[in-house]
């Protein structure tokens, strides 16, 4: 009989990550918690010496405050960006120039951007785009079809037919599929998350991820720095490693202050041999799959590939795990077949956002499903935190008679962003979008489904993080099977809301509506 999780000698050299304050305090982590401390503390007190020259030298002061408003107004930012900045510096000038020059330099990126850049411009033709499927798209759709062409040009991403596409209403349904999904392995596995946390769901993956690799599959796991925080000790690769299974953290936490910790990997993809994939909002942790509790009813979805399209999949793994790699390999694994569905409907889009090139892909795709939508546009996000031109084109789709409704959390994860979602609340109700708080809990599920004929289901949430600062990725899907069903669950996940009212908003806490004023003045840089 096969041996458990718990019962696995092999699987308990993974247990127990960080767990206890004391654990914490006197671990790696807190040692780095302790120098990031004393390094702010440091630049703090360097401002203050700043602050006290400013009496003496107010003319050059007020002459460098008004260069710096011209230079920020000229500057390529988005317009709420540009707001948020020339509060800081016309109150903190010195202070404020400085953290303005301070993230805008990229310290601690460079070298990836450059790795990234030279990965894309690597792999731009490693999956030659059809014209025969997008001059099909182009027949029933042109918009779609530009929307396509728009996608490709910020990398390898073409547009597929023949290939089936399931949906996933629920985390536990996902993880259902996982699991016999795993077991069919016969030659790699590639998973990348931003969350791996123990417990029953990562445990299970973990049983299957080691007997693969004894019989001969060769398995790829990637999760983001920031799992050491919460869920994983500093030396789990190493761990994973003894097992057998290559592992990386992407963005390690360091000592060091920099805007390495800006840009995190939120992107989730599970890769099999070539011809399955996973994307979606669940992460590999038991809040998931409502294995365990957190914030009430955890809402999640999730979409499985299976045909032409999961190259693309594959090729988003293979370029963030070789941005340290001297010679990464992409046309061995990318030779594997598709096994295309002939019979299968519809076209699918796989696309990556990148927050160190200057196409905003994520932003723009939901913004171009919004201009165009003629009947509806549904939404499910876990977050609100829009800039201008985002918050423009929901609005205009639903002054124009489109029909926009969006739901949100019931019971947020996060005081802060609920805040600033709520200060959203009563523009987009004067334009006529419809709002709903899912009551049972949280909405973790990022989906816009539209028309009945276009989908996009992915890791992007409709904040600053994903639209600005985050690694992500999406499926856009034209006119599959499954876009029916993504309905289906809206509507039905709709049933279970509250609707937000002027009369609701009217009635909400003044403190708490302060702290979304306050909040919205530095929301992009939440």
């Amino acid at each position: 009989m096969q041996k458990t999780y718990e019962e696995n000698p092999g699987m308990r050299l993974l247990k127990k990550g960080q767990k206890g304050v004391i654990h914490a305090v006197f671990s790696r982590l807190g040692l780095i918690v302790v120098l990031l401390a004393l390094q702010i503390f440091a630049l703090f007190g360097v401002f203050q010496w700043f602050e006290e020259l400013l009496p003496h030298i107010f003319g050059g002061t007020i002459l460098f405050t008004v260069m710096m408003v011209l230079w920020l107004l000229n500057s390529e930012l988005d317009p709420t960006a540009k707001i948020t900045w020339l509060i800081v510096i016309m109150l903190l000038p010195v202070f404020g120039a400085i953290l303005y020059w301070y993230t805008q330099s990229d310290i601690g990126h460079r070298a990836v951007k450059a790795r990234l850049s030279h990965l894309a411009e690597q792999t731009k033709e490693c999956i030659p785009q059809s014209e025969e499927v997008l001059e099909a798209l182009a027949e029933e759709n042109p918009g779609a079809a530009s929307l396509a062409r728009y996608i490709r040009r910020s990398g390898c991403y073409p547009v597929f037919d023949r290939t089936d596409v399931t949906y996933f209403p629920t985390g536990r349904e996902k993880w259902e599929e996982m699991l016999r999904q795993l077991e069919a392995a016969e030659h790699f596995i590639f998973l990348e998350y931003f969350i791996v946390d123990e417990g029953l769901m990562w445990g299970k993956i973990l049983e299957i991820l080691a007997k693969k690799v004894v019989e001969g599959v060769e398995v790829c796991v990637m999760y983001d720095g920031t799992c050491e925080f919460t869920t994983l000790p500093h030396d789990y690769p190493k761990r994973l490693r003894k097992l057998g299974i290559q592992c990386k953290m992407f963005a390690p936490v360091t000592p060091f202050v920099s805007t390495h910790y800006n840009y995190r990997d939120h992107r989730k993809i599970l890769v099999i041999d070539g011809h399955t994939a996973f994307t979606g909002g669940v992460n590999l942790a038991d809040e998931y799959i409502n294995e365990i509790e957190k914030y009430g009813h955890w809402k999640d979805v999730a979409v499985m590939l299976n045909g032409e399209a999961v190259k693309s999949f594959t090729l988003l793994f293979l370029q963030m795990w070789g941005i340290d790699e001297k010679e990464p390999e992409f046309s061995r694994f990318l030779a594997y077949p598709a096994f295309p569905k002939e019979d299968a409907k519809g076209f699918v889009l796989p696309y990556g956002d990148c927050p160190l090139d200057e196409d905003m892909v994520g932003e723009r795709v939901y913004m171009d499903i919004l201009n165009r939508a003629q009947r509806y546009v549904h939404i499910m996000s876990p977050y609100l935190i829009l800039d201008g031109e985002m918050e423009a084109a929901i609005r205009f789709a639903a002054e124009r008679g489109v029909e926009v409704h969006l739901i949100l959390p019931g019971i947020p994860d996060k005081t802060a962003p609920y805040a600033l979602a709520k200060t959203h609340y009563a523009s987009l109700l004067k334009s006529g979008v419809r709002i709903f708080e899912y009551t049972p809990g949280f909405v973790h599920a990022k989906v816009f489904v539209s028309d009945d004929r276009e989908a996009v289901v992915g890791t992007i949430n409709l904040d600053y993080r994903s639209l600005y600062h985050h690694f992500e990725c999406a499926a856009y899907l034209y006119g599959t099977d499954c876009i029916p069903e993504i309905e289906a669950d809206f509507l039905a996940t709709r049933e279970k809301c509250r609707e937000v009212t002027d009369g609701a908003l009217k009635q909400e806490k003044w403190t708490f509506r302060v702290m979304g004023f306050v909040l919205k003045t530095v929301a992009p840089l939440m």
